[in-house]
């Protein structure tokens, strides 16, 4: 060819690598468009569409049209464009993506290599699990926490109120309750991750002797409730401060240090105290003070408690105790008498332990005692004038000058010895006069009396109360053998059982009398050593049993009621209510049955004992007329006639006529000893 037609032929294969370049720089603009909209698949085949039919159907008109001019040498030219549009279309179908670059001029590849990187920089962070986070930002609401994860969560400023001091930049620990909730939020807690490790941080807590932060939650009964940890604990009462607190409220709301003192980890319980850390500051404070104390030194102190036993003193950074009985010389009922709550008073040390810290106060020792100003004048046989400050049933405390006591025993307040008690006699805040007893000054002791007053009603006791006098007395107290009278006021007196009554079988004298009751008696000894009378009741009464001798003679025969059955026989009462034995051989009837209670049948006497009081008794006998023959039974010698009128006579009588029976019985003698004369 000739060297026109190469210019030519090159003049025109340049705007054909132009169109061509041109489009291959159209279709990677259109792809990095169809990269972020599409996926590459069908960016791929976009691609391959628009390189098949662009670039083709623009060259071959450009062909075409220099053909026409160049018939010959430009369809070779033609020829090797085609053999390039179709090699370029080739390697745009197999386009390698990772190499494509961005207007940016980072590749995909590096994208990736940049996102592994990032994600290399995050935590693998689990739902329901406890993580450690940093604190981002603070708001009045809520609290920004990263914990390393794609998002920041955010948590509610009220879970962190038991730490006001919280701030930015603070590690805190969180519960993930979700890693993206419909927000798309991460959801965090640090309410539930502190209740997740409280318990193990109490435990810890209590074994390290560790000082912790709570807050004071609200006010309960003896004490308050704190919130440690997300756990509520208890703080009692007592172990809020060294001091006893009157008012709970002013630290409710307030954060404060505590220890752990006590955990029940069966019933969840907590108990902790603030009081310890202020005794830990104040312990050596005590030894301190301690240390320098001594036996009768005056220290000047704050009333810190009262109590019914005394009174709690404040010295300053150690406790002592008045006891109530070293609050004044004179009695005092409760200590609110003498002191007042948080009055400062000098007190005096009377005695002190290292060990238990035990400190032994006195306020009635700065001031000198009563009984050494007591007048000298005073002694033994005076009388005084006081006043009842105590009573007791054993007696009463009388208070004659302040500070100076004296006992008047309940045995000294009356001449009778039966037993009674004080508060018969007075009543707190009475004024009464005695007699000095004892005096002890060296033992400020002295006993009283106010019988004393009153004459001795045994010293003329032989007088008035001579042997065989009758009188009226009060019974006062029972025993097996007897009864206790009273006659006056120190006059007693003893009736015997035995001296009860002259026919009744008597078991208990109760059966006979009541306490309280007036009884008439005889005297019939008196014991004035011992002060004792000794008295009589049947004696007032002539003894019927020598009148029964002569009515119930051997082999008499009477009518009797059968009150009593036992084992051995039945008691059966006679006329005049005298009661006789009949043993149980002896009751049997004349047809073969035995006597029942409540029986009346007649009885024959077969023995007579005047000095036991007895009276054998049989029916068998009636029946079989069997009689006790005379030398043994040692019968009365009384005629017929005289058995007979005596019995005609007895019937008229009654018990209660006990004196006629003797009159009768003398009579009868008289009349028996007149028959004798005649014979």
């Amino acid at each position: 060819m000739s060297e026109e037609n190469l210019e030519n032929t090159e003049m025109n294969e340049k705007p054909v690598k132009e169109e061509v370049q041109k489009e291959k720089v159209e279709p990677k603009e259109e792809v990095k468009e169809e990269i972020k909209e599409e996926p590459k698949e069908e960016a791929k085949e976009e691609i391959k569409e628009e390189i098949k039919e662009e670039p083709k159907e623009e060259a071959k008109e450009e062909i075409k049209v220099e053909s026409k001019e160049e018939p010959k040498e430009e369809i070779k030219e033609e020829t090797k464009v085609k053999s390039k549009v179709e090699t370029i279309a080739e390697v745009e179908v197999e386009i390698d993506w990772d190499a494509l670059e961005r207007e940016d001029g980072h590749s995909l590849k590096a994208d990736d290599k940049l996102a592994a990187i990032y994600d290399q920089t995050l935590k693998t962070v689990s739902e329901l699990e406890v993580v450690d986070g940093t604190v981002l930002a603070l708001s009045d609401r809520d609290v920004v926490v990263n914990i390393g994860g794609k998002s920041e969560g955010v948590v509610s400023f009220n879970e962190f109120r038991y730490n006001p001091d919280l701030k930015v930049g603070d590690e805190v620990e969180v519960y993930v309750e979700s890693l993206e909730d419909k927000n798309g939020q991460l959801v965090l807690s640090h309410k539930k991750a502190r209740a997740l490790k409280s318990w193990e941080r109490v435990n810890s807590a209590l074994d390290g002797d560790e000082i912790i932060k709570g807050f004071v939650k609200c006010r309960t009964k003896g004490g308050m409730i704190v919130d440690v940890f997300g756990i509520e604990a208890f703080l009692p009462g007592s172990q809020i401060d060294v001091k006893p607190i009157r008012d709970y409220d002013v630290y409710v709301g307030k954060t404060m240090e505590f220890k752990v003192v006590k955990i029940n980890n069966e019933y969840k319980n907590v108990v902790v105290s603030h009081k310890a850390l202020i005794e830990e500051e104040l312990e050596q404070q005590k030894k301190d003070i301690i240390s320098k104390l001594e036996k009768g030194q005056i220290l000047e102190g704050t009333v810190k408690n009262i109590t019914s036993y005394g009174v709690f003193v404040d010295l300053g950074g150690v406790d002592g105790l008045i006891h109530i009985t070293d609050l004044s010389w004179g009695r005092v009922n409760h200590p609110e008498e003498i002191v007042k709550l948080d009055e400062k008073i000098n007190v005096a040390i009377l005695d002190f332990d290292d060990e238990k810290k035990r400190i032994a106060l006195g306020l009635k020792q700065l001031t000198k005692h009563p009984w050494e100003s007591l007048s000298e004048k005073i002694k033994e046989g005076d009388k005084v004038k006081g006043k009842v400050v105590v009573l007791a049933d054993y007696g009463a405390f009388v208070e004659i000058a302040p500070g100076v006591e004296g006992l008047i025993h309940v045995s000294e307040m009356s001449w009778s010895q039966h037993l009674r008690s004080a508060q018969e006699f007075m009543k707190v805040g009475d004024e009464v006069e005695a007699v000095i007893l004892t005096l002890d000054r060296e033992e400020r002791k002295m006993s009283l009396g106010i019988k004393q007053l009153k004459v001795d009603p045994w010293q003329n006791i032989d007088e008035k109360y001579s042997k065989e006098s009758k009188h009226k007395a009060i019974v006062r107290n029972f025993t097996n053998f007897g009864v206790f009278v009273e006659i006056e006021e120190g006059v007693d007196g003893l009736i015997h059982i035995s001296d009860l009554s002259w026919t009744k079988k008597i078991k208990h004298p109760s059966e006979f009398t009541k306490i309280a009751e007036e009884i008439e008696v005889v005297v019939l000894d008196i014991d004035k050593e011992n002060r004792r009378l000794s008295l009589g009741h049947k004696q007032l009464e002539e003894n019927p049993w020598d009148v029964y001798e002569t009515l119930f003679g051997i082999n008499s025969k009477h009518d009797g009621t059968i009150i009593n059955v036992n084992e051995k026989g039945a008691i059966v009462v006679l006329a005049y209510g005298i009661e006789a034995f009949a043993p149980k051989r002896e009751l049997t009837k004349e047809d073969g049955s035995v006597a029942k209670i409540d029986e009346k049948i007649l009885f024959q006497v077969i023995d007579f004992n005047k000095s036991a009081k007895k009276i054998i008794l049989s029916h068998t006998r009636i029946h079989t007329e069997v009689e006790v023959p005379a030398e043994d039974a040692k019968k009365p010698k009384t005629t017929k006639k005289v058995q007979k009128r005596t019995k005609l006579s007895l019937e008229k009588t009654t018990l209660g006529d006990i004196s006629d029976l003797a009159d009768l019985k003398q009579k009868l003698e008289q009349e028996e000893s007149g028959n004798d004369e005649e014979k």
